[in-house]
């Protein structure tokens, strides 16, 4: 399953489109003010299915992922210097590659891809495309997309 990742143009807060093959929404996501990023994520019939909630006062970057209402993990920034690296608390997934986060891996625990991340250049605003291996991984891979934006955008 491939998915397009798409920041609005002009949006005040982190707002997202995210099109499926044939270019029909399939989710979107509406930043709400608050300190630290909190990203909700709505799907194609506008029910709210996922947060991403930044974690403040903690070292580096923390974002706890929520399906629905119930906690379901946290990605981390770890201490790095020449690369930005990643804890997945989720699903015993990790992220490997490009960690300038331009063109990335997301895999499980047996090293088996679950998404590839590749971000497309010359777009006015951010635009990632997301192939999935399994849709039932579309949601979880579109969470730690956004907690990894939302980080490099706090660099910014």
């Amino acid at each position: 399953m491939k998915l397009l990742f798409k920041q609005r143009f002009f949006s005040w807060f982190d707002s997202y489109d995210i099109y499926n093959e044939d270019m029909q929404t399939v989710y979107t996501v509406e930043g709400q003010l608050s300190w630290g990023h909190r990203l909700h994520i709505h799907d194609a019939a506008g029910n709210h299915i996922g947060t991403v909630k930044q974690v403040l006062l903690t070292w580096l970057p923390k974002f706890e992922l929520h399906i629905k209402d119930e906690y379901a993990g946290c990605i981390s920034k770890e201490f790095s210097f020449f690369h930005p690296r990643f804890n997945i608390d989720f699903n015993g997934w990790h992220v490997e590659g490009d960690f300038m986060e331009w063109d990335y891996d997301i895999t499980d625990a047996n090293g088996a891809c679950v998404a590839s991340v590749n971000k497309e250049l010359f777009n006015f605003t951010d635009t990632y495309s997301i192939e999935v291996a399994d849709p039932k991984d579309a949601l979880a891979a579109l969470m730690v997309v956004l907690a990894i934006d939302a980080e490099k955008c706090s660099r910014d």
